[in-house]
């Protein structure tokens, strides 16, 4: 499997992300919040990532946690990647909740855990 993370799976869509914030549920994984709403229309698992700006004012320090995210969901996203016709794919919001930068491990963990939570 390669692990990229390709535009076709990447949450762009302002219908679809405003339906995952009103009928998503959510888990957190400190510091990390996942949304998460399933969808049977889709062909892939679409994921959106975010860091608010009330916690970190410099957009590099947000843009440098949005890569680490991205880069631990795509080293993992073959948790949740099935292959079968009749799987439920899912719309994903990962949001950044803590005030302070954390290592990317410690993201990475979470992020693990998280994908695990929704594979259940």
């Amino acid at each position: 499997m390669r692990h990229t993370l390709p535009r076709h799976e990447r949450l762009s869509s302002k219908k679809l992300i405003a339906d995952l914030f009103k009928r998503g549920k959510a888990h957190t994984h400190y510091p990390i919040r996942l949304i998460y709403l399933p969808v049977e229309e889709l062909e892939h698992h679409q994921v959106l990532f975010t860091v608010p700006r009330r916690h970190f004012k410099k957009a590099v320090d947000r843009n440098r946690l949005k890569r680490q995210m991205r880069e631990a969901y795509r080293q993992h996203k073959h948790l949740i990647t099935y292959k079968s016709p009749g799987d439920v794919h899912f719309l994903l919001g990962y949001i950044y909740i803590a005030r302070d930068k954390n290592s990317y491990q410690r993201i990475e963990t979470k992020i693990l855990e998280s994908l695990y939570r929704l594979k259940k």
